[in-house]
């Protein structure tokens, strides 16, 4: 078993979030608002996870839950997906091209915020 995250096509992520894969935004409030967010994701702060997979309580899914995480870049969903799968997580996969390319594919994604260049 590999613990080493998957980086995948923005198509392939749609694919396994279509399939119920856990899809989590990793990017900041200021970057979700000033390019746009994906409906339905679980928004985490990279710097913090455990908030939502505290190594101490239970995790939000089980560690062998399908899980791809999204970023402005690889730079920011890498070590995330890599911190989750140091963590026991076995199917964690990272967008390759981040969020930019997430969106570029036509994949679910708002405008964004209106009043974004205020943030």
């Amino acid at each position: 078993m590999s613990t080493t995250p998957e980086l995948q096509t923005p198509d392939a992520a749609g694919v396994k979030v279509a399939d119920g894969a856990l899809l989590i935004d990793v990017r900041s409030a200021a970057g979700r608002a000033s390019t746009g967010e994906i409906p339905g994701a679980t928004l985490a702060d990279r710097n913090d996870l455990d908030a939502l997979f505290g190594t101490t309580s239970a995790p939000l899914v089980s560690l062998d839950t399908p899980v791809v995480v999204v970023c402005g870049s690889v730079n920011g969903s890498g070590p995330v997906a890599e911190a989750l799968a140091a963590r026991g997580y076995t199917r964690v996969s990272h967008v390759d091209g981040g969020f930019p390319a997430w969106k570029a594919a036509g994949l679910p994604a708002t405008e964004p915020a209106a009043d974004a260049a205020h943030v």
